[in-house]
């Protein structure tokens, strides 16, 4: 089947609209090759409504018997040969049954498809080690098909002066490369780590770079389905990874935390540098999940994954981005608590009292806890830098409370930093 050019097809690259999205007008029109095999199964004696079945079978835009008639008096036609007939019915059955594409005709999309789906498959498996690396190439080839149709069809060759084809690289540095921001980034990171993988090796580098995966999987799936329709999406390709352990939060935070020898974190720290908060946090360029654990009836299940665009995925996504740790925010240490406490109520309060109060609350682990930084960070927070915990103004307002009258235990926020920020003033007063 003859390709349609890039008259046969509307779009628009916007960046503020999102990708490139073709649209392909029915081509109505009789291709040269579907003449010229019309012509010599007319000669074989095949009656029209069988022609017309063959000629239809997968066409963007099906035809009528008039459009036959027409070949059988046109004279300047000349039939097919048996060798082109036999290639023409090879074709019209090689359709795939699923996604419609034909491997004679779309062979660029079959194999980003399979070039990604291989790339999951392994590093989803647990047979190798070797996933780093073979996951950042084969996404690197699925992208660059991907982009390599996209120009085809709209009718630039990706072709170099040199006869090679464009380099992934390259188009997406182009001006006309429809690609968002957040994706460009992910690419670019995933190339540079597959150049790192012809240098040296990448041992324990999965954990590391998993969301930068994630997002690279989404990216592809989303942008192959706004492109070339939702026929071909990957989300029925491959199931849900099955485990032989059950899923372990804070084992996973620690291993990601620790488990990563120098050479990897040489090169994380180069896929972030000149890279803005904004950059980061860009989902397309690298995937994060939220787990809340909820109580639950048996068959229902206890972790649920929020999409950032539902409500729910909104607020907490507000909570997350609105109250992030800074020293400014838990700025007291126990002796500054202890100090406030005391000239607020002008009452006894020691050290003592305050270890008291955090082993009541429950706001830190003990001492010699393994995960000193599982804290309640409604009051509290642990600094690994220098190995010690401090405390926020709603600490020391619950303090406070709990030491005046029952009538006044409960204080608006208003009153309890009134209250704070006088102590505050008359401890630095007095020196």
């Amino acid at each position: 089947m003859t390709r349609p050019s890039y008259e046969d097809f509307v779009g628009q690259v916007s960046a503020a609209k999102g990708p490139f999205r073709p649209i392909m007008k029915k081509p109505t029109a009789l291709t040269e090759e579907e003449k010229r095999v019309i012509k010599a199964l007319l000669a074989e004696g095949l009656r029209n409504q069988d022609i017309l079945t063959l000629i239809n079978y997968e066409r963007k835009a099906t035809i009528n018997f008039g459009r036959i008639a027409g070949v059988k008096k046109n004279l300047t036609i000349s039939p097919a040969s048996p060798e082109e007939v036999a290639f023409f019915r090879r074709k019209k059955r090689s359709f795939d049954p699923i996604t419609g594409l034909n491997i004679y005709g779309d062979e660029r999309l079959i194999r980003a498809r399979e070039a990604m789906v291989l790339a999951v498959t392994i590093f989803n498996s647990g047979n190798y080690k070797f996933k780093t690396e073979v996951f950042a190439v084969l996404a690197n080839i699925a992208w660059t098909y991907l982009l390599h149709e996209f120009y085809q069809r709209k009718g630039i060759a990706p072709l170099n002066a040199d006869g090679t084809t464009f380099a992934l690289s390259h188009m997406l540095t182009r001006s006309d490369c429809p690609l968002s921001r957040g994706i460009k980034q992910n690419l670019s990171a995933l190339k540079t780590i597959r150049d790192e993988v012809e240098h040296k090796m990448l041992g324990r580098s999965d954990v590391k770079w998993l969301s930068l995966f994630q997002a690279c999987c989404l990216n592809f799936d989303k942008t192959l389905v706004a492109w070339f329709g939702a026929q071909l999406t990957l989300q029925q390709e491959l199931g849900a990874a099955l485990q032989f352990s059950k899923l372990e939060l804070e084992q996973m935070a620690q291993v990601s935390a620790y488990d990563v020898p120098p050479n990897i974190t040489a090169v994380d720290a180069l896929l972030k540098k000149d890279m803005t908060d904004e950059e980061l946090d860009d989902l397309e360029y690298q995937f994060r999940v939220v787990y809340t654990f909820d109580s639950a009836s048996k068959g229902k299940a206890h972790i649920q994954f929020l999409s950032p665009d539902s409500a729910e995925g909104k607020s907490v996504q507000n909570v997350l981005q609105k109250f992030k740790i800074a020293d400014e925010l838990y700025r007291y240490k126990p002796g500054d608590v202890v100090k406030i406490v005391k000239k607020a109520t002008a009452k006894s309060f020691t050290m003592s009292d305050h270890t008291l109060a955090w082993q009541k609350h429950k706001v830190r682990p003990p001492k010699e806890t393994k995960a000193p930084d599982k804290t309640n960070r409604d009051y509290c927070i642990y600094h690994p830098a220098h190995r010690d915990y401090t405390y926020n103004d709603k600490w020391i307002a619950l303090l406070i409370g709990e030491f005046r009258a029952v009538s006044d235990a409960i204080i608006t926020s208003t009153a309890e930093q009134g209250v704070i920020d006088q102590a505050l003033t008359t401890d630095d007063e007095m020196g």
